[in-house]
């Protein structure tokens, strides 16, 4: 395995799993489709040419569906709903159309839909590859992306700090390593670790993470998830259930970096430890 660390961190992400227009939900994390969409935002790839069909493997839509994710709940944040209002208020003749062409009237002119996103919330993400070429081709895409990237939502940029580390023989075990970007635990920061969650598409253990015995064990959450890309074309967004593997556990305490500056200096000294030439 080869891939890099994304850090996603902003003031709101939404990743969306079961939304429709009038009411569009957030997963706890980043969704699986909403990662692959973000790299294939990156590298360029148009809406008409994001399908798997299962014959051209080569295509580089496809190749993208075969990339792992492991999540790292660096802070779960705090789910917000906006509330959104289209089309009150107008004479008919300025109201939302509808499929058929024509205008709304006046008792139905007002359109309701509530829109949900996470505050605060903040992910370290690895991506691993099995072909090194496709690993450093969206590195790169990530580095100097060919649209504008987006947490779910185009409302949603991500933060400066987007591609966290790139070229990573295990990509996964190295989250055991980066920063946390949360605050140091105030009760019991004695015991020495705290409990970070864990989401992958790939059963835990986490490959190449440390010997399974040398840890407390956990129990593993396995729920499905609506967040396989199919089609994700501009007017036909098909998508396959896949299981979701979830684990709480501890990382060393000294790991919580902070927020803002803190956990940026955190990251520079992880990126050049003293001594090490940047």
């Amino acid at each position: 395995m080869t891939g890099f660390l994304l850090h996603l961190a902003a003031p709101m992400q939404s990743w969306g799993e079961h939304s429709a227009f009038a009411h569009r939900d957030t997963a706890a994390h980043p969704t699986r489709s909403g990662l692959i969409g973000l790299l294939a935002s990156a590298l360029g790839i148009p809406r008409a040419e994001a399908v798997v069909d299962g014959t051209d493997r080569e295509a580089l839509f496809t190749r993208l569906t075969d990339v792992r994710f492991t999540v790292r709940v660096d802070r779960a944040g705090t789910v917000m709903r906006d509330f959104h209002t289209v089309g009150g208020g107008y004479p008919q003749h300025l109201t939302v159309p509808t499929a058929k062409g024509a205008r709304r009237g006046a008792d139905a002119a007002t359109i309701v839909s509530n829109r949900h996103y996470l505050t605060d919330a903040a992910f370290t993400v690895a991506a691993d590859f099995t072909d090194p070429e496709l690993a450093r081709l969206c590195a790169d895409a990530v580095r100097a992306p060919r649209w504008p990237l987006h947490l779910g939502r185009r409302s949603c940029p991500p933060g400066g700090l987007l591609l966290l580390r790139a070229g990573l023989e295990d990509p996964t075990a190295e989250l055991d390593n980066v920063p946390l970007a949360r605050r140091m635990p105030i009760r019991e920061p004695q015991a020495g670790t705290v409990g970070v969650r864990f989401v992958s598409d790939q059963p835990f253990p986490i490959p190449g993470a440390g010997p399974a015995d040398d840890r407390p064990s956990a129990p593993v959450v396995v729920t499905t998830l609506n967040d396989e890309p199919v089609r994700l074309t501009a007017r036909d967004r098909v998508f396959r259930t896949r299981p979701a593997h979830s684990i709480t556990r501890p990382l060393p305490v000294a790991l919580c970096a902070g927020y803002g500056t803190a956990y940026l200096d955190a990251v520079a000294a992880y990126l050049h430890p003293q001594g090490a030439t940047p």
